[in-house]
This record gives structure tokens, sequence and C-alpha cells, in this order.
């Protein structure tokens, strides 16, 4: 099992960390996920690349890196 984190700049509420973490947790290979506002760590099987596209998929205007 992979440790990744991201890099997170604008996200401003709770609402946005929680959106954030229910999006990531979706994804296949996920086991869990830590998110706060300035960023996530997420254990499991997943690509860095499929974690980002998750999170600007969300339409939120927020900054992945």
């Amino acid at each position: 099992m992979a440790q990744l984190s991201l890099q997170f700049k604008g996200v401003e509420n709770a609402d946005q960390v929680n959106r954030i973490t229910t999006a990531l947790m979706m994804l296949d290979g996920v086991e869990s996920v830590e998110v706060g506002r300035h960023g996530a760590d997420v254990d499991g099987n997943v690509r860095r690349q499929a974690l980002i596209k998750a999170v600007q998929s969300l339409g939120l205007g927020i900054e992945v890196s």
C-alpha cells in the first residue's frame, strides 16, 4: 500500500474539505484519506494523477499539486 500526499491552495471551508474527502474515498484502491485545508494524505493503491483529477472534477476552483 502506498502513501501519497496532495497540496491544496484555495480551500476555504469545511464543505470543500468534506467534498474532497468524499471524492477521494470513492476512488477504487483508496483505503483511507485525511483531508485538511492545505492538503491530503491518501493510503492505498491508486495513481496520483487519479487523485488530482478527482479533486479537479469537483469544480471548486482550487489548485491541486
